[in-house]
This record gives C-alpha cells, sequence and structure tokens, in this order.
C-alpha cells in the first residue's frame, strides 16, 4: 500500500504533527493493556481511516492483523504456564510436557494479540495517509541523503509488489514446482536497499544537493502558518498524551493478568475509553479547506 493524495483533514496537515498524532496513538496503544482500552485505540484507528478516505486500506490490513492477533493469542495460551484459572486440559504432551491452558494466559495473549494489530493498522494509517515527500523536507536538514533513500524505499513497495507479480508469472512459465512465497519475496526484497541508495545518489548528483542548499536558506526566510488543521491534531495528540498519562497514574484502566485475572470495566474505564475517541476524531469534524 502507498500514499495517494485524498481530500481529508489528517493529509491537509503538515507532516510533523500528523507523525506526532500517529506516534501518540500508537503510544496509547503500547501502554494500555485494559482490552477496553485497546479496544477504543482499535475503533479509533478504523474510524480515522474511514474519516480520512482510506478505510479501504485499513480493511486489507485487516486481512494480516486479524491472524496475526490470533497467532499471538494462541502461542501465549498454549506456552504461558502462568495463571490460576484452567480452562482446558491437553495432557501430557510430546516436548512440552503437561500443558493447561489458563483463561489468564488465553486473555493476555489476546491483548497481546490485539496490541500487535492495533500497530499494525496505525502504521497503515501513518504509510497511506501521511505524504512521504512532506516527511523528506521535515527530515532533510539532519540527513538529507538518509531522508531521501527512506522515503524512495517507502514509495518503492508498489514497484515490489509489481516485481513480485512479474517474478511469480516468469517462474510459471517454466516447468517444475513453482517458487513459495517465502522465495519470492526473498528475491524481490534482496536488493531494495540498495536501489533506494542508488536512486537516492543519482538524483542527489542531478541537483537535489544545490536544492537542498536553497531550501536550507529559504527555511530560514520563510515557514508556512500553522492551519486549523495543524492546531485541531496537534491538540488532539496532546490530549491522548495526557489523557494516557492520567489513566496510568490515577489508576483508571487497571489490568492484571497474573496469576488471578482482574481487568474491570467500570465507569472510570468507559470514561477514559469515550475520552480517547473522542479527542482522537474531533480534528476529523472540520473538513473547511482540505484538498479536492
Amino acid at each position: 500500500m502507498s500514499y495517494e493524495r485524498r481530500p481529508g483533514p489528517l493529509q491537509a496537515t503538515r507532516a510533523a504533527v500528523a507523525i506526532l498524532w500517529c506516534l501518540t496513538l500508537a503510544a496509547v496503544a503500547l501502554t494500555e493493556s485494559n482490552p477496553v482500552m485497546l479496544g477504543a485505540v482499535t475503533v479509533t484507528v478504523m474510524a480515522s481511516g474511514i474519516l480520512a478516505g482510506v478505510g479501504r486500506q485499513l480493511a486489507n490490513s485487516l486481512r494480516f492483523a486479524i491472524p496475526l492477533c490470533l497467532t499471538i493469542a494462541l502461542i501465549n495460551a498454549l506456552v504461558t504456564r502462568n495463571g490460576l484459572t484452567v480452562i482446558w486440559r491437553f495432557g501430557d504432551l510430546p516436548l512440552v510436557g503437561q500443558t493447561n491452558v489458563t483463561l489468564e494466559a488465553t486473555v493476555y495473549g489476546a491483548v497481546l494479540g490485539l496490541r500487535a494489530a492495533v500497530l499494525l493498522l496505525i502504521g497503515t494509517l501513518y504509510s497511506v495517509a501521511v505524504d512521504p515527500d512532506e516527511v523528506l523536507r521535515l527530515f532533510r536538514n539532519l540527513s538529507f541523503s538518509s531522508a531521501l533513500s527512506a522515503t524512495i524505499a517507502t514509495r518503492m513497495v508498489p514497484v515490489l509488489m509489481r516485481d513480485s507479480r512479474r517474478l511469480a508469472d516468469a517462474q510459471r512459465c517454466r516447468a517444475g514446482r513453482p517458487p513459495s512465497r517465502t522465495q519470492l519475496m526473498r528475491a524481490t526484497t534482496a536488493g531494495v536497499l540498495d536501489r533506494a541508495l542508488d536512486v537516492a545518489a543519482t538524483l542527489e548528483v542531478r541537483g537535489y544537493g544545490a536544492a537542498r542548499q536553497r531550501a536550507r536558506g529559504r527555511l530560514h526566510h520563510h515557514h508556512d502558518p500553522w492551519s486549523r488543521h495543524d492546531l485541531g491534531f496537534l491538540a488532539s495528540a496532546l490530549a491522548m498524551l495526557a489523557l494516557a498519562i492520567g489513566v496510568q497514574l490515577a489508576g483508571w484502566a487497571p489490568f492484571v493478568a497474573y496469576p488471578l485475572l482482574r481487568a474491570p470495566a467500570g465507569a472510570s474505564t468507559l470514561g477514559a475509553a469515550l475520552l480517547l475517541v473522542v479527542f482522537a476524531l474531533t480534528p476529523f469534524a472540520d473538513r473547511r479547506g482540505v484538498m479536492r
């Protein structure tokens, strides 16, 4: 999945603020373990994708996120020996030994899986809603070649997908067993960084080095004014960050997995989850001046 210019408040926000907003959502997902709060983050990400016009891309990511979530939950339930509430006894299994599935290990595995799925969705939202060229302009003063290489590597994802399809078609024309997905991925991605670095060096030789110096000079004399969307998403990110810190300090969304499960969904937890959704989605209500 690659970035495409679409009308939307998140796309109309400057790259620095959009990155901060996405990072704040990821930070909330990493710090909160209560299933209600993680569910609120999931709803927030999906709703943000729909309001930003990239709901189809997030839906496609669910095809990877859901199996990832289930796999992590299953592995944790089978491997972890912690927890006192046994819900299934497998007995003595070869190589594993005595295996008892506990409620605590199952729930904690589901929490870990949901967190991984949410982070994957946030990464997808960032990739399809934040302009990589704006990110390049943001970081070019720090390391122009590295920023250009990273941006080109990101933009090469659709090229790599087309390469993999061509390789698969070519392999099917040959006699013998068709290649596996792993072999195709290895062949496609083997030289992606080298290709990106070569393109970055070529572009810099052809004038991007001089453009960098001119851009640095302009940055000292000109600053784009902050728009309503910039201020809105900045306030949203700060509000979510303050809420996450408050939840941790006040213990509004407690979660204890072992040895006995404790994940209350009281008024404070539900209120914090509702506030998170409201803080995150409020900037999307202002659609004035978005790109058409």
